[in-house]
Parts: structure tokens; C-alpha cells; sequence
């Protein structure tokens, strides 16, 4: 997207992840004039892009802290919204199961957290009842807490949507676009960036993995940002037969531990691990601990060993030296801050939305006028889901391009024509599901290429890919 940088911007968000787009979306809505600014290719680049895409209640979330309001707002909101955009959504509820006697001593605990939270319909089911929904469950499981609530949804296209939402209401965006710098003199903050200067009036800090960095633009920064690895399993198709609902292990002090889930297009998922690290923007995948992933999913769910592993990925969060997001605003500094969002920003993020508009509103002296639309715009996102009617069951789709994930030449075609283009094969690739099934693109890049037909160059296609 080219734009003007000598433009005065009401709002400038700085990260592109599912918390940015939301962000922006709001401030939008809200008759900001406003521009996201991204160092990634595409919007998910970071943090966001590798995800269990599970919709949560906040059962299980700190009672009375602000992630659990923002979870339950952002629950609600895009529950209220999703059909209006197309999003799909698949209800499948959760089980927490209890493997031994500790576990099952905790049981109890979880369901009065829930009903602190206010998820009322959270309860204990016995043995019988947890084999009778999950007959495929090894043997040994003592009892589970029932999560009717819990769904799983479209990782990609929701923030996707969240951001075309935004883009039709008159914000723009750019990508690869780090900021790098910044000043604020006579009530404009004037970003640095690889492409360039960009002023705006208020600035909000959504950048992830790099949040303390961008942070520090602005101040001292109160957090730092110690990066945690998770690794994921996606197994056939054929294996998301095999259970019902979300497979959750009972937490510990340390971690929320690995679990199973369908996901929307049709796999089943096992993960995550939860490793630190330092590095922010390498996250590896290793041979030895997805064999102890694969060990881990088999002593729940002892069929797993006769399917096949089809994608392994990893991705990191941006945890810091508190459990709690790190949200503040700086009126004085023109600068608003939504850094921490660790494993719940996917839920969580159109409710932190909400909250940082509050926070403007409440406590900031004027810095724009607002405009708001009179009627919004509804963008209809194409359908990826698996449990959902798709594009190669409609007529005159050009025909079916990749196999394994039941992409038609239309649905490719069309992503070029949307109000945001892919740039990159990576992008093309989220927002498709094209060359993302079991033979990762042996059998169709070529026609894939054919079509993408130099509408974007080769190096941004491999950074995508990596």
C-alpha cells in the first residue's frame, strides 16, 4: 500500500499481530484516522502467527485481573460480530482431564474459578461421562472438568478481518516497516521507520515479541520481553475424528501443559511446549522434543500412532516478568501501551481494543476529532474451515489448484483483489490455506506459481516461507 508520509495521523499502531489489528479496527470505528505499521511482510509475522487458535472462556483466567475482562469482552464481541464477517467458528467445549490423584485433587478448585469468573456452566463430570464423550481417551483417566464455552476458530482470517474491516473505513497500513526511532515535540510524535517518517498524534504500541524495544521509544521500558517457545504437531485429517472436544491438561504452577484440539480447517493439533529463549525471532523447531510431543499426544490418545504427522511449527510469546498484561496508557506522552499479550490474545484482543479506547477516551485530553462512520462496512471473509461449506463445492471456481487443502484457482485469484493483497508467498498461503496441506506443495506450486505470475518478487516469497 502507498501512502503519503507527510500525512498527520491521527493514530499510528505500531505491529501488525492480531492485538494491532484489532486496535486498529477500534480506533477506525471510532473515526480515527489511522495507520498500522508493520516490520513483517504480512500482518501475524510475529507472535501471532503461530497460535492453538482456541477461543476462550477465561475459566481458568487470574479472577478479577484485567486479561480476564479483556478475554470476556473480546469472547463476546467477536461471538456478536463473526457471522456478520463470515468467520467461522467451530463449538466444540473443552474437557480439562485429570490423569492421577494430584490432578484429580484439583479438580474442584478449576470449577469454583470458574464461577468466580462468572462461567457458570463449567462442571465436574465423572469418569463414565468423560469416556462416553471421549471414548478414544486412553485408559486411566479419573474424571474431567466440562468447558461447554470453549471453540476454536480461524487464527488467519479473523485478524484479517479485523484489519479489512478497518482498511474499508479509511486506515491504511504498511509492511516491512520497522520503527526504529522516535520523538514527540509540539504534540506530534514523529516515528522513524525503514520506510521513512511518519507523525501521529497518539501512538499505541502493540509490537509483541518487540514491545519493550518499541517501548522504549517512548520511555524506559517498565518490562522486558522474555521470548517462550512453543512447538506444535498438526496430524491428519483423518485423526480430528478421533475427539470431540478440547483435550486440556489440569495446569501447573508453571504451565497450562499440551493439549488436543481439532482445529478449523480439518487437522487435529497437539501442543504447545512451553521453552525459553533469547533469541526473538527464531523459533526452531527440534526433532527431540516434538518426539516427546508425539509421546506426550499418544499417552491421551493412544490412535495418534496411526496417523501421520503432516506439519510441525513453532512459535514464540511474548511473556515478560509478570503473568498480567502490560497495559498502560501515558497521556502526558501522547502514547498508549498493550504489551505482554502472551497465549489468550487471540480471544482476548478485540476486548483490549475496547480497553484502550476507554483509556483514550477517559483519561486523554482531545488530541483528534472523531468522525466515526455512520453505517459500518461488513467484510466477507472467504472460508477456510473444514466444518463449513467451502469454495470448490461452489460452480465455476476454476477448479480445484491444491488437493490437500481443497483450494480453487477462484479463491487464489481472488486474494489479489482484496482490500489486502498478499505481497508474499507466506501471505497467500494464510489467507488460502494453498500448499499448507500433507505434501506441502509438491503437487501444486507450479500451477501456484503460474497464477501468482510475478505479482510479487521471489525474495519476499522465500522470507515468507522460512
Amino acid at each position: 500500500m502507498d501512502i503519503n508520509n507527510k500525512k498527520i495521523w491521527d493514530v499510528i499502531v505500531i505491529g501488525g499481530g492480531v492485538i494491532g489489528c484489532a486496535v486498529t479496527r477500534k480506533f477506525t470505528l471510532m473515526g480515527a484516522k489511522t495507520l498500522l505499521l508493520e516490520r513483517g511482510g504480512d500482518i501475524l509475522s510475529g507472535a501471532s502467527k503461530a497460535n492453538s487458535a482456541i477461543l476462550h472462556t477465561g475459566f481458568d483466567a487470574p479472577p478479577g485481573s484485567l486479561e480476564l475482562a479483556c478475554m470476556q469482552e473480546g469472547y463476546r464481541e467477536f461471538k456478536q460480530i463473526q457471522h456478520k464477517m463470515n468467520l467461522p467458528i467451530l463449538e466444540t467445549g473443552a474437557l480439562v482431564v485429570a490423569w492421577n490423584d494430584e490432578q484429580l485433587s484439583k479438580l474442584e478448585g478449576i470449577v469454583e474459578q470458574a464461577h468466580t469468573n462468572n462461567v457458570m456452566d463449567v462442571a465436574l463430570i465423572d469418569k463414565a461421562e468423560l469416556y462416553r464423550r471421549e471414548p478414544k481417551l486412553a485408559e486411566g483417566a479419573l474424571a474431567a472438568v466440562i468447558v461447554p464455552g470453549e471453540a476454536v476458530i480461524d487464527p488467519w482470517s479473523t485478524p484479517l478481518a479485523y484489519l479489512t474491516q478497518a482498511v474499508k473505513h479509511g486506515a491504511e497500513y504498511q509492511f516491512h516497516c520497522e520503527v526504529t526511532a522516535g520523538s514527540l515535540n509540539g504534540g506530534l510524535w514523529k516515528l522513524t521507520t525503514s520506510k521513512g517518517e511518519f507523525s501521529a498524534r497518539l501512538v499505541i504500541n502493540c509490537a509483541g515479541i518487540n514491545g519493550d524495544i518499541v517501548e522504549s521509544i517512548c520511555h524506559p521500558s517498565p518490562f522486558q520481553i522474555k521470548p517462550r517457545k512453543g512447538q506444535f504437531l498438526v496430524y491428519d485429517k483423518a485423526a480430528a475424528a478421533d475427539i470431540n472436544a478440547i483435550i486440556l491438561p489440569v495446569p501447573t504452577a508453571i504451565t497450562k501443559g499440551v493439549l488436543l484440539c481439532k482445529t478449523i480447517f480439518g487437522n487435529l493439533l497437539l501442543g504447545p511446549t512451553a521453552e525459553e529463549q533469547q533469541d526473538r525471532w527464531k523459533a526452531e523447531v527440534k526433532q527431540e522434543v516434538l518426539e516427546d510431543l508425539i509421546s506426550q499426544g499418544a499417552n491421551m490418545l493412544p490412535s495418534l500412532h496411526n496417523y501421520s504427522v503432516t506439519a510441525t511449527y513453532a512459535g514464540l510469546r511474548p511473556a515478560t516478568q509478570e503473568k498480567h498484561y502490560q497495559i498502560a496508557d501515558y497521556p502526558d506522552k501522547q502514547w498508549i501501551c498493550a504489551g505482554g499479550i502472551r497465549s489468550t490474545g487471540l480471544t482476548s484482543a478485540l476486548g483490549v481494543a475496547s480497553h484502550l479506547a476507554s483509556l483514550y477516551q477517559q483519561n486523554f485530553e482531545p488530541l483528534f476529532e472523531l468522525s466515526p462512520p455512520t453505517e459500518l462496512i461488513w467484510p466477507q471473509m472467504p472460508v477456510l474451515s473444514d466444518y463449513h461449506q467451502r469454495d470448490y463445492q461452489c460452480k465455476n471456481n476454476g477448479g480445484i489448484v491444491c488437493h490437500c487443502e481443497l483450494v480453487t484457482q477462484r479463491e487464489i485469484e481472488a486474494t489479489f483483489d482484496s482490500d489486502i493483497p498478499p505481497e508474499c508467498l507466506g501471505a497467500l498461503r494464510r489467507r488460502t490455506r494453498v500448499m499448507m496441506g500433507r505434501c506441502n506443495g509438491f503437487y501444486c506450486s507450479s500451477q501456484v506459481a503460474e497464477i501468482i505470475n510475478g505479482r510479487f518478487d521471489n525474495s519476499l516469497a522465500v522470507e515468507a516461507v522460512k
